[in-house]
């Protein structure tokens, strides 16, 4: 017999024009590489019989199927989908990129070194990157997960987990650590004092990672770590509390403290769940499925948005919200004062308006959720608030702040300490930031190229530069 006939290469011109649309829509690539694809191939910027002639070509056609079948884009109402590809210039790949940032936002976001998260603490960062876990800063009851010998880290040092574990979920905030598992499990370490980290009635720090034995069997997803208390979400839409409830922060509808993870019963009845948890100091927002925000907790800075004086000890619809019919898609909780993006790309933001932190041009308090003016014509697709200051990255990898100035943590100059309406950080101009988070006086950004800058504090070498102690301009950090 002769030998097989060589196989020879075969040009993507060359295939059935409904097996390039399979590819292009599957969901392995990027918005951006849809938008590379339509510049550098001819056959996708053609118009085929295989597609509606309303879409400018193949490329657009395969983004508009992919943002039809998202989850968020999906559930929205017929105008307020009209209104995304409006302020997206009718331009479907920009549509589909948005819908992909606001993905990325409260979790892992994708970038040429991997899946990266960045997290900061009140004194300390935790990292993400890979199927790693790196923390610098300050190791006050063991928060760095390095061990009780470790009062420092003066840069990223990876934390030793189980070698099968991979780390997908970090959240940092005062003096503990939650770490979510791609398995679904959940590690805690720091002051437990308050049984924060969910280990029962164990008052002691725990100064490395520990299993959260009473989470077994449920898959998290997602965790928000508050002052003295934990929230945690389930890949099915549940949220677990444990720790201080002193304001009803744990969402029981009482003021008992719990020292395992409890299941909040009230939202057992929500249809699909919750989407996305955040905590702040003393109060919890719980974003639904279906758009609608939820808070409980302490209602003194206004951060619960009730317009209530007491404490709300179960979950409430934020009803100013429902009534105007925003659909929420992200949210950030900050000690006295809270921020959302909307599924159009718009922030709100409430509470108190100390510095500026709200950003609407005073230091007013907003009993309740108002959009805030300035931020140009991007969509914005990560809020991210700590004291007195807010940040908000858009689709375009433009970065907003407004706030309290101090320690350079803002990273804008001003002739006073505070910024009173959204300021684009001309510093960060030169990079593509994918996601962003702030402690008490340092800010950490990522970059698509994988690069991590921080500035600000770095009296405790929270940003991971050793022999620097304040970083006012945007430095690359060394992992």
């Amino acid at each position: 017999m002769m030998a097989a006939e060589r196989s020879r290469s075969v040009s993507i011109e060359e295939l059935p024009l409904h097996l390039i649309t399979e590819i292009i829509s599957s969901g392995c690539l990027s918005a951006a590489d849809l938008a590379s694809l339509e510049i550098s191939g001819r056959i996708f910027r053609e118009i085929h019989d295989v597609f509606p002639h309303k879409f400018r070509s193949m490329i657009e056609f395969a983004a508009f199927d992919r943002c039809a079948a998202h989850p968020l884009f999906s559930s929205l109402p017929s105008n307020s989908r009209s209104e995304i590809l409006d302020r997206s210039d009718g331009n479907w790949k920009k549509v589909l990129r948005f819908l992909q940032a606001l993905e990325q936002s409260s979790g892992a976001a994708a970038t040429s070194a991997g899946k990266m998260q960045i997290a900061a603490g009140r004194h300390h960062t935790l990292l993400v990157r890979g199927a790693s876990v790196y923390s610098c800063g300050s190791s006050l009851c063991g928060v760095l997960g390095h061990g009780q010998d470790t009062t420092q880290c003066v840069s990223f040092s990876r934390i030793s987990f189980p070698t099968s574990l991979h780390a997908v979920h970090v959240s940092a905030s005062h003096n503990h650590a939650t770490f979510v598992m791609q398995s679904g499990e959940v590690f805690t370490c720091g002051d437990n004092s308050s049984f924060c980290c969910g280990h029962g009635e164990v008052g002691r720090a725990i100064f490395r990672p520990t299993l959260v034995q009473s989470m077994k069997g449920r898959h998290c997803v997602q965790a928000a770590t508050g002052l003295s208390f934990t929230v945690l979400l389930t890949r099915e839409g549940e949220v677990y509390t444990c720790g201080t409830n002193s304001h009803g922060q744990l969402g029981h509808g009482d003021n008992v403290d719990r020292p395992t993870p409890t299941r909040v019963e009230a939202f057992m009845g929500l249809g699909r769940g919750v989407a996305q948890i955040a905590a702040g100091s003393n109060y919890t927002l719980a974003l639904a499925r279906d758009g609608s925000l939820f808070s409980f907790g302490s209602s003194a800075n206004f951060c619960v948005a009730h317009g209530d004086p007491r404490d709300q000890l179960s979950p409430r619809a934020v009803h100013s919200l429902r009534r105007t019919g925003v659909h929420v898609a992200g949210v950030s909780a900050a000690d006295e004062h809270a921020v959302a993006v909307d599924s159009a790309g718009r922030v709100h933001t409430w509470g108190r308006g100390y510095c500026g932190a709200l950003g609407h041009g005073d230091e007013a308090d907003k009993v309740g959720p108002t959009a805030v003016a300035g931020l140009g014509s991007a969509l914005a697709v990560q809020v991210c608030a700590r004291k007195r200051k807010t940040f908000v990255v858009m689709d375009d990898g433009s970065v907003f702040g407004f706030g309290w100035l101090g320690f350079g943590s803002l990273g804008l100059a001003g002739g006073s300490d505070k910024v009173l309406r959204p300021r684009r950080l001309d510093c960060l101009r030169d990079v593509h930031v994918a996601q962003i988070g702030t402690g008490l006086y340092h800010t950490v950004a990522i970059t698509t190229g994988g690069r991590v800058v921080g500035f600000g504090d770095n009296e405790r070498a929270q940003l991971g530069l050793d022999r620097i102690r304040a970083c006012p301009v945007p430095t690359d950090i060394p992992i």
